[in-house]
């Protein structure tokens, strides 16, 4: 019987059993939909996850149905209790109907004041939290929530004295400095408190996943012991629950010595004093990978984390009249940096709530919005699909999303469907487009790398399916095009970064071309912990490579996909090798003929994880059984099921000739409902293998001998008719003759190098302007506008210029004049001078950034045309270049075929003869120029001119 108690009579009996084929029949009928190719055979003692391959949305769904069906409402912590159907009839049998129990009135708990200050000249995380406590010390820092309501506060004060005391005791129990804290715990009070004790006791915090049961923390410490092992730990902190199992590792990891939970230390701590740290010291290890496997640590220092929390901070404009609401995981970066650690730098209070309540409730992180009136929030793409398919009307009546500013949508794809629908099931309840935010990171880079523009629509750019996989081209897609593929902009890089996508050969790409995604920045990491080997290929020529593909259009960056078979899942990274290894050693499997990929699930948004084994074996009976060991296997590996197992017949796994798995192969073949087709005749699959392999091979060296040979006849051309132009200028008696020399010149080397110029506006050139002002990006420019520009135009250049041996001469004799850009005083005196060849009629040339560099974005423009231009009251001509970057970054000495786009703008009249007319003046011609170069606004770019620029 399944029932708890001997039932009193039959019709209780009854009842029980027909409870129990009730709960049964939904039970199946889920877990046929979760995999349809699963045979499904449920009792009441099966195994939700190994037995019938629940994961963790899909035993949400199953609680949410139960509430449905039986009209009740189930405990929230029967999430992390429930392993059977059993427990599912036992709790139905108990529970009644019941309110929602969610608070929806604001809450009092929040600061009324406003911080106006940050501690930006802090160098290390525990001086900021020192900062704090001596600025703020009472004010409220974290609210933990229940999911129902914020139930107590942390202030800034009270986190450090009891981080203080943890300290205390570690370093009473012998916890020396520079060794290393493993934390597997959940969500709460004491993960914020030890993560910052350890810190405070001179160790580095490892943050690691914690057990969703805890009946499977056995278990689950047996899979995390890789990272335990990896990083050296010398003490892990568990959960009380788990204190029986304190001796478990031990044996196991070498320099463990010891095991405890938080209120064991608590007890034996006092008062302590920090001990000092560098900014340049590790202040944690994020790992990044699975832990049977080959565990990469992240190492990250003060340095990085505070680099990475200004950028994001400086991005979203963040200050203490923010509120963040988060139930994303402490263990993971966007969890733990992003929402926790930013908001700890800048002063904003974080409602924290656990992954779980939102996984089992996920109106309740709407809600905790609501009652805080939030501002900011984030979380993968998943968790917006499942609030669009799992929460009723009826569970949101009253909600209000308006507060919200800013909601981060990152740590897995983007997926465009899945904001289009989330945006429109919740605009009614306040939610504005404008305040999603995709962003782009990865934890070699903290966490955060690229933001969308906070405040506008996302970007969505929509392209041809067939070229993009062909030839490496984003193409437009075309307004018939049946089916399309779109992308979701990141946005562009965080102030201090930079990203560039590269071809095979390294060398950085044209617009609109895909390629890998490389980085670099003071958030970098130097490297995986004890990993020479795997930190040796993450960094390429002072670049680190994300093994993500992308391309660039008008200075945003579009992920396409990634170079290596990782499969994100619910924002973890889960590594295809381990699987396939430990699924290739189950008896009758096929060694090495064994494929785990991903495939987009848009019932979630995220990723769906498939298992294919080859075996021989036919007996339905013993394929069902190896069906049940390969899902127990990925069960012990992962924590949770794949979320469909196909065994096949020898040979349907694709390979090279090498052997390798060819994972995006079988991915393809699975998506189109080809794996296992009877196949063709051997001499044809050969034939046929051979061209699909050789053929992109092909496009690409094709591709590489193309690009080489314009790059050849490109500096061919250039150095040629340079060299002419040279000896012309020199010796043409008069400026308007050498002018007309060079602008033909100019016009050649654009015909000669196939280079399209489209110029609009040109009729506004004629305008009686004093001044002309375009915007900088390549070397190039100035061989676009000598090509476009009339008459005898006077360029202004760096004062470096006119002392180099051919360049110097040659601008002379053209009427080029030089100012000093980083000494003001001299500035000053140029800008004197200037007014009065404006007065004589000359028109100046200026390139307001006075510098340029490899990353798309316009700079901030300095001031002294507009004041030029003011002083005389003289119209400036804004000019809108695009398209020479990408011909010819800076710093980089290799050409690339494209179209380049000049349009001259509407004068703009000076406002006065002040000051601040020149400011209004520049802000005006700049906001015009920016709507039209195609590059995104860059203004925060600090430029050093020692080293910065290179113009």
């Amino acid at each position: 019987m399944a029932s708890k108690q001997k039932p009193s009579n039959n019709d209780d009996l009854n009842e029980a059993l027909r409870l129990e084929q009730r709960v049964l029949a939904m039970v199946e009928a889920l877990a046929h939909e979760l995999n349809p190719r699963r045979k499904v055979n449920a009792t009441v003692h099966s195994s939700l996850q190994r037995d019938l391959g629940f994961d963790s949305l899909g035993l949400s769904e199953l609680l949410l149905r139960t509430e449905k069906e039986f009209k009740l409402r189930l405990p929230d912590d029967l999430f992390s209790r429930l392993e059977t159907p059993l427990d599912l009839v036992n709790e139905i049998a108990k529970s009644g109907p019941a309110a929602s129990g969610l608070i929806t009135q604001r809450t009092d708990l929040l600061p009324s004041s406003t911080v106006e200050d940050i501690p930006q000249a802090e160098t290390t995380l525990s001086g900021v939290l020192d900062w704090h406590v001596r600025h703020n010390p009472d004010r409220p820092h974290i609210l933990l929530s229940d999911g129902y309501s914020e139930t107590e506060t942390i202030t800034y004060a009270e986190l450090s004295h009891a981080a203080g005391r943890l300290a205390a005791a570690m370093r009473s129990w012998g916890l020396e400095p520079g060794e290393f804290v493993g934390i597997m715990l959940p969500t709460g009070r004491e993960f914020f408190e030890i993560f910052f004790g350890t810190l405070l006791a001179g160790a580095i915090p490892v943050p690691m996943y914690p057990p969703v049961r805890l009946s499977q923390l056995e278990e689950h410490l047996r899979r995390q012991a890789g990272i335990l092992r990896n990083s050296q730990a010398a003490l892990l902190i568990i959960p009380e629950e788990g204190k029986a199992l304190s001796t478990l590792l031990g044996g196991q990891i070498e320099t463990l010595r010891g095991v405890s939970t938080v209120r064991d230390l608590r007890e034996s701590g006092d008062n302590f004093v920090s001990l000092p740290c560098q900014t340049d010291e590790l202040a944690m290890l994020q790992y990044t990978s699975g832990s049977t496997g080959d565990p990469k640590g992240v190492m990250l220092t003060h340095a990085n984390l505070l680099a990475n929390i200004r950028a994001m901070g400086d991005a979203i404009d963040a200050t203490s009249n923010d509120i963040f609401v988060s139930w994303l995981p402490l263990y993971h970066d966007l969890g733990l940096i992003g929402a926790w650690f930013g908001s700890l730098y800048y002063a904003v209070p974080v409602v924290v709530m656990s992954p779980l309540r939102f996984i089992v409730r996920p109106e309740s992180w709407l809600w905790a919005i609501h009652r805080n009136s939030a501002t900011l929030t984030a979380a993968p793409n998943f968790a917006f699909e499942f609030c669009v398919k799992k929460i009723d009307d009826s569970a949101i009546e009253g909600l209000d999303l308006s507060s919200l500013r800013m909601v981060a949508n990152g740590a897995e794809p983007v997926s465009a469907d899945t904001i289009r629908r989330f945006t429109e099931r919740f605009e009614p309840y306040g939610f504005r487009p404008e305040a999603m935010t995709p962003v782009y990171g990865l934890a070699e880079n903290a966490v955060g790398l690229a933001f969308s523009k906070v405040g506008a629509k996302p970007i969505i750019d929509t392209v041809s399916r067939e070229a993009l996989p062909q030839f490496e081209m984003a193409v437009p897609a075309r307004a018939d095009e049946a089916h399309p593929m779109s992308f979701v902009s990141s946005g562009v890089p965080l102030p201090g970064n930079e990203i560039r996508i590269v071809d095979a050969l390294g060398r950085e790409v044209a617009e609109r071309q895909q390629g890998r995604l490389e980085f670099k920045g003071p958030s970098s990491t130097r490297g995986y912990y004890r990993n020479p080997q795997k930190s040796g290929t993450l960094f390429h020529d002072g670049w680190l490579d994300s093994s993500d593909l992308a391309y660039v259009a008008e200075g945003n960056i579009f992920i396409t996909g990634r170079v290596k078979d990782i499969i994100i899942k619910g924002g973890r990274n889960i590594y295809p090798e381990e699987i396939e290894e430990a699924v290739g050693n189950i008896a009758n499997i096929r060694k090495g003929c064994v494929a785990a990929f991903a495939t987009a699930d848009a019932g979630t948004g995220s990723e769906r994880l498939v298992v294919l084994a080859e075996t021989r074996a036919t007996d339905p009976e013993a394929r069902l059984k190896m069906e049940h060991e390969v899902g127990l296997t990925v069960v012990d590996i992962l924590g949770m099921p794949a979320d469909e197992i196909i065994l096949a017949s020898p040979h349907t796994v694709p390979k090279t000739s090498s052997g390798k798995i060819r994972r995006s192969t079988t991915r393809e073949l699975y998506e189109k409902g080809k794996l296992g087709q009877p196949g063709r005749a051997l001499w044809l699959q050969v034939i046929r293998l051979g061209f699909m392999s050789g053929m992109p091979r092909l496009r690409r060296l094709v591709r590489t001998i193309g690009d080489s040979a314009y790059a050849g006849w490109w500096w061919l051309v250039l150095i040629v008719l340079a060299a002419i132009t040279w000896v012309a200028v020199l010796l043409l008696p008069q400026r308007s003759w050498r002018w007309a020399f060079v602008r033909s010149t100019a016009r050649l080397m654009l015909r000669l190098t196939n280079i399209p110029l489209s110029v609009s506006g040109s009729q506004r050139l004629a305008l009686n302007t004093g001044v002309l002002a375009a915007n900088h990006s390549s070397y190039f420019d100035a061989v676009v506008l000598a090509a476009v520009l009339p008459g005898e135009p006077t360029f202004i250049a760096k004062q470096e210029l006119s002392g180099q041996y051919v360049a110097g001469p040659f601008l002379r004799r053209l009427g080029a004049q030089f100012v000093e850009r980083a000494v003001a005083q001299a500035g000053l005196n140029e800008v004197e001078a200037y007014k009065d060849l404006v007065r004589s009629g000359q028109k100046l040339v200026v390139f307001p950034e006075a510098t340029f560099f490899r990353m798309p974005g316009l700079l901030q423009f300095r001031l002294g045309a507009f004041a030029i231009a003011c002083g005389t009251e003289t119209l400036v001509l804004p000019i809108a270049i695009s398209g020479t970057r990408s011909i010819l970054r800076g710093g980089q000495w290799f050409p690339r075929h494209g179209a380049v786009k000049v349009e001259v703008l509407a004068p703009v009249v000076p406002s006065g003869h002040d000051f601040t007319s020149a400011i209004k003046l520049r802000d005006e011609v700049r906001a015009g120029i920016l709507a039209h170069c195609d590059e995104p606004d860059m203004a925060q770019t600090e430029v050093v001119f020692a080293s910065g620029g290179d113009e």
